[in-house]
């Protein structure tokens, strides 16, 4: 306890999360600079960022050098907490969308809306990928890649509901999940009952998290609408169509549409690029489907932000415009199937892509990202054990969102 309160006093003289005069930052092209880059590519990624795109922003701007670093994964967020106290991070860090608005509530990160060319940079940008960067009203980074999950349909278990395409609709997907129903086929493939699962179910059948603003919850998380949503889940739970691996249960997630025992599940696509060729020819990948609300998935990916403790502000600020850019996010896409979050570039991609890839930048377009907060890891906390305790029954549906929303405006309000 003691070394997390030291760790956050220490955050204190790394600036404040309204910015620190960087408006006033200019880059002087005669001066040499060298940027300290963290990120958790994989090799392949960051073979291709390394001898492709590095090269390419450094012909462009010769005397800024890029020194990139691979950061182990394991406790990296804390790592980045530990780092930013002792003013001994990077300059510019890819950082996964959820800890943007955690890390600068902390004010380790540069106000970035004061940037010059922010706006146009911000317009060049998909808006969903654009939010996860706020906190406060003000932004913090800009999108560095994007992804998102869509429906894949086993073809063995469509024939025998009879369907000769994927469902369109949730009423579809439940019809056809009770015409496989027996003690080894199940039809809808919730993963559990974390946000990144269940929000996609819950936001495509009416339900809401908090206002647009994201500073309220009641009225919100436990309306009607959003009571009848998760109703609709419990259901389905009852009626024996959500596959075991929900609860933890077997065959697993991947595992259980791979024997043929699950209809549908819903995965980003790391699904495909994992299990090959396989997995296309016995799948079908398809738009999640669509509830009263449409059809919703959620937003994921990483951001690049900037440290306050960075030397060298506006060169930081020219290197994540470049890596936001048509050029460098189209190289990513095309070498390395990471999803471009620039939308000339999503265009680009989706034109040439094949079949699976543009079902995924097609989802992109309705997808919605977590709501930022600077308490996003209390929120995800509260809203998955909320999920789970009324999925296992422990607590009514009505009860059990009431209770949240409650806890919910608290954490929106810090």
């Amino acid at each position: 306890m003691l070394a997390g309160l030291l760790v956050v006093a220490g955050l204190a003289g790394c600036g404040n999360a309204s910015g620190n005069g960087n408006e006033s930052a200019k880059y002087n092209p005669k001066e040499k600079v060298t940027l300290t880059f963290w990120h958790t590519y994989s090799d392949t990624e960051k073979n291709v960022f390394n001898k492709e795109v590095i090269p390419l922003f450094e012909k462009k701007y010769p005397n800024i050098k890029i020194k990139s670093v691979t950061m182990p994964t394991n406790n990296l967020q804390q790592q980045v907490i530990s780092a930013a106290a002792g003013k001994s991070g990077p300059d510019v860090m890819r950082m996964d969308k959820g800890w943007v608005p955690e890390i600068a509530k902390l004010g380790a990160l540069q106000q970035i809306d004061t940037m010059k060319d922010f706006q146009k940079v911000k317009k060049s940008q998909l808006s969903a990928a654009m939010v996860s960067n706020l906190y406060k009203g003000h932004y913090y980074g800009i999108p560095n890649d994007v992804n998102t999950k869509i429906a894949i349909y086993d073809k063995v278990l469509l024939k025998k509901a009879g369907l000769k395409e994927a469902p369109k609709t949730i009423d579809e997907l439940v019809a056809a999940s009770k015409k496989i129903k027996d003690t080894k086929h199940f039809g809808i493939g919730l993963g559990g009952t974390a946000q990144w699962n269940f929000l996609p179910y819950f936001w495509s059948m009416g339900g809401k998290l908090s206002n647009d603003k994201f500073t309220k919850a009641t009225g919100y998380l436990d309306s009607q609408a959003s009571i009848n949503a998760v109703q609709q889940i419990v259901n389905w739970h009852k009626q024996d169509l959500v596959n075991p691996a929900v609860l933890g249960g077997q065959p697993g997630f991947w595992d259980g549409i791979k024997s043929h025992q699950y209809l549908m599940i819903d995965d980003g696509p790391w699904f495909y690029s994992l299990q090959g060729a396989p997995a296309k020819k016995n799948t079908v990948a398809a738009q999640f489907p669509t509830g009263k609300s449409g059809s919703i998935s959620i937003l994921g990916g990483e951001n690049t932000v900037i440290f306050n403790s960075t030397q060298h502000a506006a060169a930081a600020w020219i290197f994540a415009k470049f890596i936001a850019s048509k050029e460098a996010q189209q190289i990513m896409a095309e070498k390395t199937g990471q999803l471009p979050s620039n939308l000339e570039a999503m265009k680009q991609v989706k034109a040439s892509a094949d079949q699976t890839t543009k079902q995924y930048i097609e989802q992109l377009g309705t997808a919605k990202p977590v709501i930022p907060s600077g308490n996003a890891g209390k929120i995800d906390d509260l809203l998955s054990k909320t999920f789970e305790s009324i999925y296992r029954g422990k607590i009514s549906v009505k009860a059990g969102l009431h209770n949240a929303a409650t806890q919910l405006d608290t954490l929106l309000q810090q």
